[in-house]
């Protein structure tokens, strides 16, 4: 086995009891409260700050700017930016993300608090670009139909804008290095998109990929899993071309009275060369395995100190995250590679 290395713990901000499990995005640590959301930098650049939340966690999703002075709150009828100091920055409205079809024109969300249609309403999703600079945001227009949009998050301007051509009901952005490029998978089906933005421009690719999992530290290939979750895929980020796949059934074995083997969700790309990646195990417990890159094989399974929970998960360059079964706490990991690794 690889034995994973500890780079850091950090609690959970908030009580998991209320409040979401905590996430790790780059080097910040997030966790979403009903009243607040609660933000850190592992990097230790500025202290932690809580940000007052504009509706409950079930209506939507949020991003933090990496210099921690801004969260963006994705909700059902608008996107809500707060400052630092709990003043609201600006207001993005736009269609309901209610399958209702609400036509409504909510100006507050104590209006749709009680609405079935709302409390179990999709969701759009929000990503910063990693300077800072761009907020891309997965909306639905006053048509119902599904945009997605280049903001300027200091002041709200809409800088581009394209029609997704899609109707999901939760997206999941993935980050690029390049601050212009970004991906989004919806509803974990294919097509996933790929956006490029230039200008006023918002120029968006389709490819086959179910779920885009990560980007390689270089920017230049995207790791992605098929919506059946059977096959990891090597995309290069230029122009989507799969580069290799590596299929879980004939790269892991099966746990015992297991029948087949799948994919994580969600699986991080720390090295241009190599990416941790997990398989579903309900039964038993986690295993990450190192598969390399772009050769698509498996290096060996990753060896933890201490117990862990869920899928390894994107952090900074060389490194990824996993949580603390109780989900009171996140541990960032690295391997310390030699020429075999």
């Amino acid at each position: 086995m690889l034995e994973a290395r500890l780079v850091a713990t950090a609690p959970a901000p908030l009580d998991p009891v209320r409040a979401d499990p905590p996430v790790v995005t780059g080097s910040l640590l997030i966790q979403r409260g009903d009243t607040e959301l609660a933000a850190a930098d592992l990097a230790g650049r500025w202290p932690p700050r809580q940000f007052p939340a504009p509706w409950p966690r079930l209506f939507g999703t949020v991003a933090v700017s990496p210099a921690g002075d801004l969260a963006v709150f994705a909700g059902v009828h608008a996107l809500r930016a707060v400052d630092a100091g709990g003043g609201l920055r600006w207001e993005l409205r736009h269609g309901c993300w209610s399958a209702a079809a609400c036509d409504l024109a909510h100006v507050s969300f104590a209006e749709y608090a009680g609405d079935t249609g709302h409390v179990y309403a999709g969701r759009g999703s929000v990503a910063f670009s990693p300077d800072g600079r761009r907020l891309w945001a997965h909306v639905r227009s006053g048509a119902h139909d599904e945009q997605w949009l280049v903001v300027d998050p200091a002041d709200g301007t809409v800088l581009a804008r394209a029609a997704t051509g899609t109707a999901g009901s939760a997206s999941a952005p993935v980050p690029h290095p390049d601050p212009a490029f970004m991906g989004l998978t919806v509803d974990e089906e294919p097509p996933s998109l790929w956006g490029h933005v230039d200008g006023g421009e918002l120029r968006v690719r389709r490819f086959d990929a179910g779920v885009l999992l990560a980007a390689t530290p270089s920017g230049a290939h995207l790791l992605a899993t098929d919506a059946g979750q059977g096959t990891l895929t090597l995309h290069r980020a230029a122009d989507g071309l799969p580069v290799g796949r590596l299929r879980a059934d004939a790269a892991v074995p099966a746990l015992p009275g297991e029948d087949q083997v799948c994919w994580d969700v969600e699986a991080a790309a720390p090295w241009d060369d190599a990416a941790v990646a997990g398989t579903e195990d309900f039964t038993g417990p986690v295993r990450h395995w190192l598969v390399a890159l772009p050769a698509m094989t498996v290096r060996g399974r990753i060896d933890y100190p201490f117990p862990v929970a869920g899928p390894a998960r994107p952090a900074t360059p060389g490194r990824w995250w996993t949580l603390a079964p109780d989900g009171a706490a996140v541990h960032v990991w690295t391997l310390d590679r030699g020429p075999d690794v």
